[in-house]
């Protein structure tokens, strides 16, 4: 039995370790991936919502392209 308990955890840990062998992104993958559709923000609208919730809960504007913060500190 514990013959048999080693085998099975090191056929998991291998099984574990060649599920993340391939996390880039193939050449043939990238022209989906440029899409506008794949934005994160795809749509101008919502990311003007969203920063006007950022900047009305935080007291600033802005944040997004350059550092600092509410206060007036850079």
């Amino acid at each position: 039995m514990n013959k048999t308990f080693k085998l099975s955890i090191i056929a998991l840990s291998v099984l574990v370790a060649t599920g993340c062998s391939s996390l880039g992104v193939d050449p043939w993958e990238r022209d989906l991936l440029a899409k506008k559709e794949m934005k994160l923000t795809s749509s101008p609208l919502d990311a003007s919502l969203d920063d006007h919730i950022y900047f009305s809960k935080e007291a600033s504007s802005g944040g997004r392209s350059f550092g600092g913060g509410g206060c007036g500190c850079n």
